[in-house]
Protein backbone atom coordinates (compact mmCIF):
# COMPACT_ATOMS: atom_id res chain seq x y z
CA UNK A 1 0.00 0.00 0.00
CA UNK A 2 1.54 3.75 -0.71
CA UNK A 3 1.30 5.79 1.97
CA UNK A 4 0.77 9.37 1.36
CA UNK A 5 2.19 12.53 3.34
CA UNK A 6 -1.53 14.18 3.46
CA UNK A 7 -1.98 11.24 5.94
CA UNK A 8 0.36 13.48 8.55
CA UNK A 9 -1.91 16.79 7.24
CA UNK A 10 -5.54 17.34 9.14
CA UNK A 11 -6.53 20.68 9.49
CA UNK A 12 -3.57 21.86 11.82
CA UNK A 13 -3.31 19.34 13.96
CA UNK A 14 -1.16 15.78 14.51
CA UNK A 15 -1.85 12.58 14.86
CA UNK A 16 0.09 11.24 18.50
CA UNK A 17 -0.90 7.63 19.54
CA UNK A 18 -4.53 8.32 18.39
CA UNK A 19 -5.02 11.56 20.06
CA UNK A 20 -5.32 14.75 17.83
CA UNK A 21 -2.74 17.59 19.69
CA UNK A 22 -2.50 21.38 18.65
CA UNK A 23 0.33 21.79 15.91
CA UNK A 24 4.61 21.83 16.35
CA UNK A 25 5.94 24.83 17.24
CA UNK A 26 9.64 25.23 16.58
CA UNK A 27 10.44 24.55 20.27
CA UNK A 28 8.29 21.46 20.31
CA UNK A 29 9.47 20.07 16.91
CA UNK A 30 13.39 20.76 18.31
CA UNK A 31 12.35 18.81 21.42
CA UNK A 32 10.73 15.77 20.16
CA UNK A 33 13.68 15.29 17.30
CA UNK A 34 16.29 15.31 20.72
CA UNK A 35 13.98 12.73 22.41
CA UNK A 36 13.68 10.60 19.16
CA UNK A 37 17.29 11.10 18.51
CA UNK A 38 18.39 9.55 22.26
CA UNK A 39 15.82 6.75 21.65
CA UNK A 40 17.48 5.78 18.11
CA UNK A 41 20.82 5.83 19.41
CA UNK A 42 20.36 4.70 23.15
CA UNK A 43 21.88 7.56 24.92
CA UNK A 44 20.51 10.64 26.92
CA UNK A 45 19.33 13.96 25.71
CA UNK A 46 21.74 15.46 27.64
CA UNK A 47 24.30 14.02 25.29
CA UNK A 48 23.00 15.61 21.99
CA UNK A 49 23.87 19.60 21.02
CA UNK A 50 21.79 22.12 18.60
CA UNK A 51 23.84 22.44 16.02
CA UNK A 52 21.67 24.42 13.85
CA UNK A 53 17.86 25.55 13.58
CA UNK A 54 16.97 27.44 10.44
CA UNK A 55 13.60 28.02 8.91
CA UNK A 56 13.37 26.82 5.27
CA UNK A 57 10.97 26.35 2.47
CA UNK A 58 10.87 22.96 1.32
CA UNK A 59 9.72 21.22 -2.39
CA UNK A 60 6.99 19.06 -0.91
CA UNK A 61 4.74 17.66 1.42
CA UNK A 62 6.90 15.14 3.01
CA UNK A 63 9.53 17.98 3.76
CA UNK A 64 11.81 16.35 1.22
CA UNK A 65 12.39 13.79 3.05
CA UNK A 66 9.86 10.78 1.82
CA UNK A 67 9.82 7.39 3.20
CA UNK A 68 10.30 4.83 1.17
CA UNK A 69 7.19 4.49 -1.12
CA UNK A 70 5.64 7.35 -0.14
CA UNK A 71 3.62 9.52 -2.57
CA UNK A 72 4.09 13.16 -1.63
CA UNK A 73 1.86 16.17 -2.86
CA UNK A 74 4.13 18.71 -5.03
CA UNK A 75 3.63 21.97 -2.97
CA UNK A 76 6.36 24.17 -1.12
CA UNK A 77 6.22 23.60 2.58
CA UNK A 78 7.39 26.22 4.95
CA UNK A 79 9.38 24.18 8.19
CA UNK A 80 12.28 24.22 10.32
CA UNK A 81 15.35 22.48 9.10
CA UNK A 82 16.75 20.75 12.63
CA UNK A 83 20.77 20.11 13.01
CA UNK A 84 21.47 17.85 16.02
CA UNK A 85 25.08 16.38 16.83
CA UNK A 86 25.75 13.09 19.32
CA UNK A 87 29.41 11.70 19.49
CA UNK A 88 31.24 13.73 16.43
CA UNK A 89 28.02 12.83 14.29
CA UNK A 90 25.59 14.95 12.93
CA UNK A 91 21.67 14.30 12.57
CA UNK A 92 19.02 16.56 10.53
CA UNK A 93 15.36 16.68 11.08
CA UNK A 94 12.80 18.22 8.84
CA UNK A 95 9.67 19.67 10.48
CA UNK A 96 6.74 22.06 10.21
CA UNK A 97 3.45 22.92 12.00
CA UNK A 98 2.13 19.28 11.23
CA UNK A 99 5.09 16.77 11.00
CA UNK A 100 8.87 15.77 12.05
CA UNK A 101 10.80 13.91 10.24
CA UNK A 102 14.23 12.38 10.39
CA UNK A 103 16.78 12.74 7.75
CA UNK A 104 18.63 10.24 5.81
CA UNK A 105 19.48 8.08 8.94
CA UNK A 106 21.33 5.07 8.01
CA UNK A 107 20.43 5.64 4.47
CA UNK A 108 16.44 5.85 4.99
CA UNK A 109 13.93 8.57 6.04
CA UNK A 110 11.62 8.60 9.11
CA UNK A 111 8.18 10.07 9.87
CA UNK A 112 8.78 10.44 14.06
Amino acid sequence: MTKTSSQAHNSGRIKEGGDSIMALTKEEAIKRARADLAKRLGIGENEITESRVEQVDFPDLALGAPEEDEMSGQMITSGWRIELAAHGQKYEYRADKNQLRLFNFKGANYRV
